[in-house]
């Protein structure tokens, strides 16, 4: 969550509506990474 709040910070985002959104954002992106790794495991 550190990393996102700095990066958020550098590219000029408010932290604290960064910190509203992160849970939906990070949501998403665990779903992805599982449907990637779901896909990558089919290969095998």
């Amino acid at each position: 969550m550190g990393a996102a709040l700095a990066l958020a910070g550098a590219l000029g985002i408010d932290p604290l509506v960064t910190a509203e959104l992160l849970p939906a954002i990070e949501a998403v992106m665990v779903r992805k990474l599982n449907e990637h790794l779901a896909e990558a495991q089919d290969y095998i």
